[in-house]
């Protein structure tokens, strides 16, 4: 497909540089008027996931999937499922395992493959109410299970009524991406996402108490944490084989769904292949937008309630045929 030339111009006047635009929104935005109704689904392991839903009775739904550490109170999430439910959309925003407010069951917490998570949410869906079209949209990690979702329709085929999908800010190439946290500008993301995932897996360790969290609070980098806790919790030896698998790019050339990535030139926590610009050229399926600006998730608009990548998750997705 054709590059996306984007329309987006700059963010309000106070977030001058990427690093602003991801922390301001992160800290300061507020959604009001949002009312989720929560349900429980069991997965196939004998575990749950927690839905918070907007249901009016309309022909089209959205499923929206969260990032690292978020959940469906993220302000990206509700700006998402208020847009869109105040134009003719029923929403589902899913909670990754362990993101809803209550500890998952199994051993395993979630990652970026975790598009067997996914596939268990559009299931439901398809299987208890009658829309004529579902609609995905991931937001970074979210982002690569969606990719990775839609490009296993071989081995698990993609019901009809799921159309379309948008990803943004995904880091397409999640080996680049995680070396970002290296940067010394990076520090703090780093220190975030490391001290909430120490923090759940000491939860895990009163559930499966032969996870040895000796040493824990001294672990500084995601690299680490992932050698000793994320790769082998979900069968792998270490980091590497955990991002090996995670990958959302070798799914992503198999995509036959018409999907959007929108993925800022200044996100701090992309670079590289995470901007796949001559596949996307070659690519039946696989629209791709690379605006100057917008951070990590934000994209905010001066004067406008809804972001840019709300407002464009809008308009592409309602173009379904």
């Amino acid at each position: 497909m054709p590059i996306v030339t984007s329309s987006y111009q700059a963010p309000p006047f106070y977030l001058f540089n990427g690093h602003m635009e991801t922390i301001v929104p992160s800290i300061t935005r507020k959604i009001e008027g949002l009312e989720y109704q929560r349900e429980r689904i069991e997965t196939p392991d004998d575990d749950f996931l927690d839905l918070d839903s907007i249901q009016r009775g309309n022909d089209k739904l959205l499923i929206i999937s969260h990032g690292l550490e978020g959940n469906s109170g993220r302000h990206y999430v509700k700006g998402m499922a208020k847009l869109f439910s105040q134009n003719g959309w029923d929403v589902i925003a899913w909670n990754n395992r362990s993101c809803g407010g209550e500890m998952n069951r199994q051993r395993i917490l979630y990652h970026h493959g975790a598009s067997y998570d996914l596939r268990s949410v559009v299931d439901h869906a398809v299987n208890n109410f009658n829309y004529g079209q579902i609609s995905l949209v991931g937001m970074s990690l979210g982002g690569g299970q969606t990719l990775r979702y839609l490009g296993q329709f071989e081995e698990f085929p993609i019901p009809e009524i799921v159309k379309n999908a948008m990803a943004i800010s995904v880091p397409c190439s999640l080996k680049e991406s995680v070396a970002t946290l290296n940067w010394r500008s990076n520090y703090v993301y780093e220190k975030k996402f490391v001290q909430k995932l120490k923090g759940k897996i000491i939860e895990k360790a009163k559930q499966y108490p032969d996870i040895d969290i000796t040493g824990i609070n001294e672990m500084k980098s995601l690299q680490e944490f992932d050698d000793r806790y994320s790769g082998p919790l979900h069968g792998f030896k270490d980091a590497k084989g955990f991002y090996d698998y995670c990958e959302p790019y070798p799914f992503m050339k198999k995509v036959k769904t018409p999907t959007l990535i929108l993925n800022a030139i200044n996100d701090p926590l992309l670079t590289g292949e995470c901007y796949p610009v001559e596949f996307a050229k070659k690519s039946e399926f696989i629209y791709l937008e690379t605006p100057a600006r917008g951070g990590h998730v934000g994209f905010l608009l001066p004067g406008n309630e809804f972001s840019y990548a709300e407002l464009k998750a809008l308009e592409f997705l309602s173009s379904a045929s």
